[in-house]
Protein backbone atom coordinates (compact mmCIF):
# COMPACT_ATOMS: atom_id res chain seq x y z
CA UNK A 1 0.00 0.00 0.00
CA UNK A 2 1.26 3.47 -0.86
CA UNK A 3 1.88 6.08 1.81
CA UNK A 4 -0.55 8.95 1.32
CA UNK A 5 1.00 12.01 -0.35
CA UNK A 6 0.16 15.34 1.26
CA UNK A 7 0.28 18.68 -0.49
CA UNK A 8 -0.76 22.19 0.50
CA UNK A 9 -3.40 24.04 -1.51
CA UNK A 10 -0.63 26.38 -2.74
CA UNK A 11 1.47 23.41 -3.84
CA UNK A 12 -1.50 21.89 -5.68
CA UNK A 13 -2.02 25.17 -7.57
CA UNK A 14 1.64 25.19 -8.63
CA UNK A 15 1.37 21.59 -9.87
CA UNK A 16 -1.84 22.41 -11.78
CA UNK A 17 -0.13 25.39 -13.43
CA UNK A 18 2.85 23.22 -14.40
CA UNK A 19 0.51 20.57 -15.79
CA UNK A 20 -1.35 23.14 -17.92
CA UNK A 21 1.96 24.50 -19.24
CA UNK A 22 3.24 21.03 -20.09
CA UNK A 23 0.02 19.92 -21.77
CA UNK A 24 -0.28 23.17 -23.73
CA UNK A 25 2.71 25.22 -24.91
CA UNK A 26 5.40 22.66 -24.00
CA UNK A 27 3.65 19.79 -25.80
CA UNK A 28 2.98 21.98 -28.85
CA UNK A 29 6.62 23.16 -29.04
CA UNK A 30 7.84 19.58 -28.80
CA UNK A 31 5.45 18.42 -31.55
CA UNK A 32 6.80 21.20 -33.77
CA UNK A 33 10.40 20.12 -33.06
CA UNK A 34 9.50 16.53 -33.93
CA UNK A 35 7.83 17.56 -37.20
CA UNK A 36 10.89 19.62 -38.17
CA UNK A 37 13.27 16.77 -37.31
CA UNK A 38 11.20 14.27 -39.32
CA UNK A 39 11.26 16.59 -42.34
CA UNK A 40 15.08 16.44 -42.31
CA UNK A 41 14.93 12.90 -43.64
CA UNK A 42 16.84 9.81 -42.42
CA UNK A 43 15.69 9.31 -38.81
CA UNK A 44 18.24 6.62 -37.95
CA UNK A 45 21.05 9.18 -37.73
CA UNK A 46 19.04 12.28 -36.92
CA UNK A 47 20.23 13.56 -33.53
CA UNK A 48 17.52 16.24 -33.41
CA UNK A 49 14.84 13.59 -33.85
CA UNK A 50 16.28 11.31 -31.15
CA UNK A 51 16.65 14.22 -28.70
CA UNK A 52 13.08 15.36 -29.39
CA UNK A 53 11.79 11.79 -28.84
CA UNK A 54 13.71 11.62 -25.53
CA UNK A 55 12.28 14.99 -24.47
CA UNK A 56 8.80 13.81 -25.46
CA UNK A 57 9.11 10.70 -23.28
CA UNK A 58 10.25 12.84 -20.35
CA UNK A 59 7.42 15.36 -20.90
CA UNK A 60 4.73 12.67 -21.11
CA UNK A 61 6.14 10.95 -18.01
CA UNK A 62 6.03 14.21 -16.05
CA UNK A 63 2.45 14.85 -17.22
CA UNK A 64 1.43 11.38 -15.99
CA UNK A 65 3.21 11.95 -12.67
CA UNK A 66 1.50 15.32 -12.11
CA UNK A 67 -1.93 13.92 -13.01
CA UNK A 68 -1.40 11.04 -10.57
CA UNK A 69 -0.26 13.34 -7.75
CA UNK A 70 -3.19 15.71 -8.25
CA UNK A 71 -5.64 12.80 -8.44
CA UNK A 72 -4.41 10.99 -5.32
CA UNK A 73 -2.83 13.58 -3.02
CA UNK A 74 -4.50 14.73 0.16
CA UNK A 75 -4.82 18.53 0.03
CA UNK A 76 -3.90 20.23 3.30
CA UNK A 77 -6.09 23.24 3.98
CA UNK A 78 -4.18 25.92 5.84
CA UNK A 79 -5.98 27.69 8.66
CA UNK A 80 -5.08 31.04 10.17
CA UNK A 81 -4.09 31.44 13.78
CA UNK A 82 -2.41 29.25 16.35
CA UNK A 83 -2.76 25.47 16.32
CA UNK A 84 -2.75 23.06 19.25
CA UNK A 85 -0.34 20.54 17.76
CA UNK A 86 2.08 20.32 14.85
CA UNK A 87 0.37 18.90 11.76
CA UNK A 88 1.05 18.85 8.05
CA UNK A 89 0.65 22.37 6.68
CA UNK A 90 1.60 24.03 9.98
CA UNK A 91 4.37 26.60 10.34
CA UNK A 92 6.48 25.72 13.34
CA UNK A 93 9.03 27.92 15.09
CA UNK A 94 11.67 25.79 16.80
CA UNK A 95 14.91 26.48 18.60
CA UNK A 96 17.92 24.25 18.93
CA UNK A 97 19.94 24.77 22.12
CA UNK A 98 21.95 27.98 21.88
CA UNK A 99 20.97 28.76 18.26
CA UNK A 100 18.60 31.25 16.66
CA UNK A 101 14.97 30.14 16.27
CA UNK A 102 14.03 28.70 12.88
CA UNK A 103 10.65 28.50 11.14
CA UNK A 104 9.65 25.42 9.16
CA UNK A 105 6.49 24.60 7.31
CA UNK A 106 5.62 20.90 7.40
CA UNK A 107 4.61 19.80 3.90
CA UNK A 108 4.27 16.59 1.92
CA UNK A 109 7.37 15.04 0.35
CA UNK A 110 6.51 16.24 -3.18
CA UNK A 111 6.53 19.85 -2.00
CA UNK A 112 9.56 19.82 0.30
CA UNK A 113 12.11 22.59 -0.26
CA UNK A 114 14.43 22.86 2.75
CA UNK A 115 16.08 26.08 1.46
CA UNK A 116 12.65 27.72 1.50
CA UNK A 117 11.90 26.36 4.99
CA UNK A 118 9.50 23.67 3.72
CA UNK A 119 10.35 20.29 5.22
CA UNK A 120 8.69 16.98 4.50
CA UNK A 121 6.47 15.25 7.02
CA UNK A 122 8.59 12.18 6.18
CA UNK A 123 11.94 13.86 7.02
CA UNK A 124 13.53 13.17 10.42
CA UNK A 125 12.70 16.67 11.74
CA UNK A 126 9.20 16.73 10.22
CA UNK A 127 8.35 13.31 11.60
CA UNK A 128 9.70 14.21 15.07
CA UNK A 129 7.68 17.45 15.28
CA UNK A 130 4.32 16.01 14.22
CA UNK A 131 1.64 15.90 16.94
CA UNK A 132 3.76 17.83 19.48
CA UNK A 133 2.70 21.06 21.24
CA UNK A 134 4.23 24.45 22.02
CA UNK A 135 6.81 23.99 24.80
CA UNK A 136 7.53 20.37 23.89
CA UNK A 137 11.15 19.38 23.39
CA UNK A 138 11.82 16.73 20.77
CA UNK A 139 14.96 14.75 20.02
CA UNK A 140 15.69 14.22 16.35
CA UNK A 141 18.06 11.67 14.85
CA UNK A 142 19.49 13.48 11.84
CA UNK A 143 22.23 12.34 9.46
CA UNK A 144 24.51 14.78 11.33
CA UNK A 145 23.65 13.30 14.74
CA UNK A 146 21.05 13.87 17.46
CA UNK A 147 19.63 17.35 17.93
CA UNK A 148 17.14 18.69 20.45
CA UNK A 149 14.47 21.15 19.33
CA UNK A 150 12.06 23.13 21.48
CA UNK A 151 8.76 24.12 19.86
CA UNK A 152 8.18 27.85 20.40
CA UNK A 153 5.17 28.52 18.18
CA UNK A 154 2.74 26.66 15.90
CA UNK A 155 0.62 28.47 13.34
Amino acid sequence: MNTPQYITAEGAQKLKAELERLKGPEREALAKRLREAIQMGDLSENADYHKAKEDQAFLEGRIQELEYILRTAIIIEETDGPKETVSIGARVTVQEDGLEPEVFQIVGAKEADPRAGKISNESPIGRALLNHRVGDTVEVDTPGGKITLTILKIE
